[in-house]
């Protein structure tokens, strides 16, 4: 018995040559020419000699694979099965590249295979030719697939096509559904599937304690799949005689829904065990709005893209999250029963994959563009950083906003320390001037000038008088600003909030970016770094004025930043989380809550200018942004609830002076009080 195959040495392959190899028959490899030299080390791998695994030189984009006359000629009427494995398994490809490995490849092996005369051409297509159909989805359904809008849905689909239309050669088809690592020894060769979303799973499960049950939606079916049940599965239907011209689905009998799987990786990375399934919610909400309708917005929203990017996870996979497909497997689970062969539950095998990823794959490591705040903050009060800021820094001229107090103050100081030319502004001169002695004594270079950022006239003439007497700005830090926590409610009379919030917060800060901006364009060189806050990722309730107005400097940034990227103009924009200021001492809630102190939050903002990311934020940021993209009506009955959890101040709330004592003086339930305590610890840097 003889073989031929493509895509041997792809991670499928890699499984199912070996297998054949065992039944005593030659196994002929399609090896780019540029590659033969790896079939040496496979042969000793897999303790075969030349004689059972030949290497056939040739290419899948060309014609009939590019095989020689020469080896051609060898082949004809030798060769008893075609194993057509090569393709594009990846949904993040570019769809030129799909098209012409999926479908232009398979329409190459095809010929290749009917000029050699091969007996039956064994086709792995896979789940994704079904595309998007929403129902059970049979193996003799083929025409039925719907949703091949994406390249990956539509190039299965397509490569599928040109087989099953095939009459002049046997075939048999496969499907199989999300291929992950050995059920046995875990072994994958690269991160795609499920294990995109692990890295996230490691990390929630550093942050979230066991003890704390996680909150999820069960979402749509997927159908995960070990690799070495494929490959026993191919092996055992291949070889079945009065098969052909068949479809089998390679396939998990049940699936297992979005939410199990997530709650099987938090079990199995000792992270929150326990789901709370909310149906009847989630029910309401899809006949409302459809969900799969949601996650295909959400998955072609700008923002959810980049968020996913960060999270190292391809946009497109949110696709999967609403999966609407149900793959009928019956037919061939009655044949591979026959053989003794089974796929096995994920809850199985699971263990392994993850043992396999955390030593092999996992990288261990936060894409610069969005780091891990507790990890990050760790690291920075670990070791000193004196040495690379003062590297950035030293000799340049960096501004300073809100710099009297918190973030700025530290900002201020670190900047000095560091051999910058720094230059504080804030409202109050006093202010201003005790802390230019103070810094000045410790010998730093230190300039001030009275500004109030929310008064125009003030910037244009803080920038003129800047520029007079620095002649530029290398790095401008955007730290001054106004925070309201009111209900939407109690505000219908106070418009005024939201003019004087958005003047500080987005047009103050714009005009001096404005300002400052053509001289750092002029000299190519420049970077301005926003702090902005956690809620414009999380959206919480009572900071409507607030997130508005930081959201609006964000939107900016990104739109700006691809007009400055050529003239090494970098926007930084830090998603703060609760940072205990003066700016939330008003809220003596906080005072039970969770924060960085300025110190460690000055900290970001000087990594920040050393590494200079797009945007830095928290694991719970980064999480809060993802459910506003993907579940949008989720997300909202959760905040809703915390909204009932946290009430507004007395003051927010209008109440007299004796008012707020009485009701000071009736201290909360203990339950209510657990409840606050919870939310606040689970929920780090959030403001409620």
């Amino acid at each position: 018995m003889n073989y031929f195959v493509t895509g041997g040495t792809g991670f499928i392959g890699r499984f199912l040559v070996p297998k054949l190899l065992d039944r005593g028959g030659k196994v002929f490899m399609l090896v780019r020419p540029s590659s033969l030299g790896k079939i040496d080390e496979l042969r000793a791998l897999w303790g075969v000699s030349e004689e059972q695994l030949i290497a056939v030189g040739g290419d899948l984009l060309k014609p009939r694979l590019g095989v020689s006359k020469k080896d051609m000629d060898a082949l004809t009427g030798k060769v008893n099965h075609f194993f057509h494995l090569a393709a594009i398994y990846d949904m993040s490809a570019d769809a030129d590249s799909q098209i012409k490995a999926n479908v232009q490849g398979t329409r190459h092996a095809v010929a290749c295979a009917k000029a050699m005369k091969a007996g039956c051409f064994h086709h792995v297509s896979s789940i994704a030719a079904a595309g998007l159909y929403e129902g059970t989805f049979s193996e003799d359904m083929f025409d039925e697939a719907e949703g091949l809008d994406h390249p990956y849905f539509r190039t299965k689909h397509d490569s599928e096509k040109i087989v099953r239309n095939e009459k002049d050669i046997a075939w048999r088809v496969y499907r199989p559904g999300m291929v992950v690592g050995d059920s046995q020894t875990g072994e994958m060769d690269k991160i795609d599937g499920p294990y995109y979303f692990f890295n996230s799973i490691r990390q929630i499960s550093k942050t979230v304690p066991s003890w704390i049950p996680a909150i999820m939606v069960k979402g749509g079916e997927l159908n995960i799949v070990p690799v070495d049940f494929v490959v026993n599965s191919l092996d055992y239907l291949a070889h079945l005689p009065k098969h052909d011209h068949e479809t089998f689905h390679l396939t998990e009998p049940e699936g297992t829904s979005v939410g199990e799987l997530i709650q099987l990786l938090l079990k199995t990375a000792h992270g929150p065990s326990t789901l709370v399934w909310d149906n009847g919610v989630i029910n309401n909400l899809s006949k409302r709005i459809p969900i799969n309708q949601l996650v295909k917005m959400s998955s072609e929203n700008a923002l959810t893209k980049r968020l996913m990017k960060q999270l190292g996870i391809p946009a497109d996979v949110l696709k999967f999250v609403s999966y609407p497909t149900h793959f009928d497997s019956d037919k061939t689970a009655i044949l591979l029963a026959k053989g003794g062969i089974s796929c096995p539950a994920p809850e199985d095998y699971f263990d392994v994959i993850w043992a396999y990823w955390e030593q092999h794959l996992a990288s261990g490591k936060n894409g610069r563009a969005g780091l891990n705040l507790d990890n990050t903050v760790k690291k920075m009060l670990g070791r000193s950083n004196s040495q690379r800021l003062r590297k950035a820094v030293e000799g340049k001229v960096v501004v300073v906003t809100g710099a009297t107090s918190g973030i700025g103050l530290d900002c201020a100081t670190k900047l000095s320390h560091a051999g910058a030319t720094v230059i504080l502004a804030a409202r109050t001169p006093e202010k201003l001037d005790e802390e230019v002695k103070k810094l000045r004594k410790e010998g730093g270079d230190v300039y001030a000038y009275p500004c109030d950022i929310s008064d125009m006239a003030d910037c244009d003439k803080f920038v003129a008088t800047v520029l007079k007497n620095h002649d530029h700005v290398d790095v401008l830090i955007n730290n001054a600003g106004r925070s309201i926590r009111r209900s939407v409610k109690y505000s219908f009379d106070r418009f005024h909030d939201y003019e004087r919030t958005m003047q500080l917060n987005y047009f103050g800060a714009l005009r001096l970016i404005m300002g400052f901006s053509p001289k750092m364009l002029e000299r190519k060189t420049g970077q301005i770094v926003n702090i902005s806050s956690i809620g414009v990722l999380a959206s919480p309730p009572r900071f409507s004025a607030y997130v508005a107005s930081k959201a609006a400097l964000d939107a900016f940034s990104v739109c700006a930043a691809s007009e400055f990227a050529d003239s090494n103009v970098r926007f930084t924009t830090i998603n703060m989380p609760l940072v205990r200021t003066p700016m939330i001492a008003p809220t003596k809630m906080y005072d039970a809550f969770p924060t960085l102190s300025p110190d460690q939050a000055a900290n970001l903002v000087m990594n920040s200018i050393v590494d200079k990311p797009k945007r830095v934020a928290t694991g719970m940021g980064l999480a809060g942004a993802l459910g506003q993209a993907v579940a949008p009506k989720v997300t909202e009955f959760f905040l809703n609830q915390a909204y009932h959890l946290f009430p507004d101040s007395a003051a927010a709330r209008g109440l007299t002076p004796e008012e707020a004592a009485a009701e000071k003086a009736e201290a909360p339930s203990s339950a209510l009080a657990i409840a606050r305590r919870l939310f606040s610890q689970t929920l780090r840097g959030y403001h409620w």
